[in-house]
């Protein structure tokens, strides 16, 4: 069912928050396929509560978005609740980097904002410096394998970041 998004109440005690960046993409991702709001519905409780969807409601709000489809969530007690606030937020599964990376496009995986340097055993590490954070890559590889990618690497670019940047997004 459809409502107004001012009927719509934030959780007061929602864990979860979205950094700017991260909103932004989000506030993106919702204009470029507005339609994943119909199949994604909000949920909230009796009260108009949110319970799941917090940061998408906001990112509406944003966009200027006057109502949103909506579940209602009866007959929950207060811990059930805040056990769906969590278990929705909760991502069980893994990704199969090997068909992503082989049947995907990683241009658009990126743009849809799934952390494509994850792939090939790779971590990111924020690092706050300034007002600008940076990413460190971090490679998870036996020194003799490493070795291997980081000389792989530097023959694509003229350092191992600017080469794997290179492999990734530009190609």
């Amino acid at each position: 069912m459809k409502k107004k998004l001012k009927d719509i109440k934030p959780n007061p005690n929602n864990p979860r928050f979205i950094k700017d960046k991260n909103f932004k993409k989000l506030v993106n991702s919702i204009k470029e396929f507005p339609q994943m709001l119909n199949l994604r519905p909000l949920v909230v409780d009796e009260d108009m509560v949110l319970l799941g969807g917090n940061m998408r409601y906001k990112a509406m709000l944003e966009l200027g978005i006057k109502e949103a489809e909506v579940t209602v969530a009866t007959g929950l007690t207060d811990e059930q609740k805040k056990e769906f606030i969590i278990k929705d937020n909760v991502g069980y599964g893994d990704w199969d980097w090997d068909a992503l990376a082989n049947e995907w496009d990683l241009m658009s995986l990126d743009h849809w904002g799934l952390d494509i340097t994850a792939m090939a055993g790779m971590e990111t590490e924020e690092q706050e410096q300034d007002q600008n954070a940076t990413k460190k890559l971090i490679f998870n590889y036996p020194q003799d394998k490493y070795d291997k990618v980081i000389d792989a690497l530097i023959k694509l670019g003229n350092n191992k970041e600017t080469a794997l940047y290179n492999l990734l997004v530009k190609v």
